[in-house]
């Protein structure tokens, strides 16, 4: 086929495959021991998976309305009253999406303008920067201190300024696996009153959360509340990525903006899914759980790298972990990833990737939402390097 030979000016000059994508397809190549891509290789629930089963033969097989199927909003709503105190209005408040990274677009589409500034904090996962870019905004960098990436207090504010129309948060936080505490989010309280800047919280990890903490999430704080939206996933909490099912909350004047955006980007996402998923938040140790669960991952995860050259890094959330490498190989993050899938049969993350200039801080991550077997040969991989 002859290709169109005009000139074509790239939105997204900057942007090649996802790194995701890169190290997935290496571990394919060479029939590594994938632990780079963030997909449990467990089963999901099988009373979950009856309960889409039924809805499909029952005939709930059309489209969905536009801001999600009633049932399911309701239980998103009494969720959340029930979690963390907080009331949202199904009808005016709470949307539903496919999945987190969609609702994500949706959300800085509905609102960034051109060259309207947005500060994300880095590493970031990689679909915030480009969204914004590609809605003609400008991105600021906030840079998590190393090695516990929290946020810098003092850097922060010297990054707001009239021309900034958004903040982006995730907590727990993906690639790092670090939390905000509620310390962070009254010092962003503080920081913002009195300034027209939207909180766009990311929040898909939200029951992956360890060492009995609380999540801190921007619902428990009102005055963020009022200038946030909070988006949420299904496919994160009950394994099921594939199925990209998440939600957004917002108070009703944002929530509006939003959801003009929304239904010209998806308009709906997948029914009988979504009906199966309001039966089972129902009841609440259906994801209360998730915590205790993930946490054993982490742990025999670590174990198992522990008579290796790898530093573990603290992991409080979400199912990666980092392991720095500095005391094995100054290689570059990537180079080092590379030769860990094609010598040794293993595929993690850079993090490098996650940051706007590729900072090499010698740490990869590995997802740990993995089998007991699939934990225990990474770590008798890595003990060998």
């Amino acid at each position: 086929m002859d290709l169109f030979e005009g000139n074509i000016y790239s939105k997204l000059p900057q942007t090649g495959t996802s790194i995701f994508a890169v190290m997935t397809g290496l571990a394919k190549e060479y029939n590594a021991v994938n632990l780079s891509q963030g997909f449990p290789d467990f089963p999901i629930s099988e009373d979950l998976i009856e309960r889409v089963n039924y809805y499909m033969k029952a005939g709930f097989n059309q489209y969905a309305p536009m801001t999600g199927v009633a049932e399911l909003r309701n239980a998103i709503s009494q969720m959340f009253r029930h979690n963390h105190n907080v009331f949202y209005d199904p009808d005016k408040e709470i949307n539903i999406t496919a999945g987190g990274t969609q609702a994500l677009y949706a959300a800085i589409a509905a609102f960034v303008r051109k060259d309207d500034e947005v500060v994300i904090f880095e590493p970031a996962y990689d679909s915030y920067a480009p969204a914004v870019q590609l809605n003609g905004g400008i991105v600021k960098y906030a840079r998590l201190k190393f090695p516990d990436f929290r946020i810098n207090w003092e850097e922060l504010p010297r990054l707001i300024n009239n021309r900034t129309k958004m903040i982006i948060i995730n907590s727990p936080h993906n690639p790092t696996g670090s939390v905000l505490h509620e310390e962070d989010l009254m010092q962003l309280e503080r920081l913002l009153e009195g300034r027209d800047i939207i909180v766009l919280s990311d929040e898909v990890y939200e029951h992956l959360i360890f060492e009995n903490i609380q999540h801190q999430s921007v619902c428990r704080f009102p005055k963020l509340a009022r200038r946030s939206l909070l988006v949420g996933s299904f496919g994160k909490t009950f394994h099921a990525t594939g199925w990209k099912t998440g939600f957004v909350l917002a108070p009703e004047n944002l929530m509006k903006e939003f959801r003009k955006a929304h239904q010209f980007v998806v308009f709906a996402s997948n029914t009988p899914i979504q009906y199966a998923l309001a039966d089972y938040i129902h009841n609440p140790e259906n994801y209360l759980y998730l915590g205790r669960f993930y946490q054993q991952k982490r742990d025999l995860f670590a174990q198992s790298v522990a008579s290796s050259r790898f530093k573990v890094l603290p992991c409080f959330g979400t199912y990666f972990q980092l392991l720095d490498y500095s005391a094995i190989s100054n290689e570059k993050e990537m180079d080092f990833a590379v030769r860990l899938v094609k010598e040794y049969g293993i595929a993690a993350v850079p993090v490098a990737p996650f940051y706007h200039n590729r900072r090499d801080n010698k740490v990869l991550r590995f997802c740990f939402a993995k089998q007991e077997k699939t934990i225990q040969k990474a770590g008798e991989i890595l003990c060998r390097i």
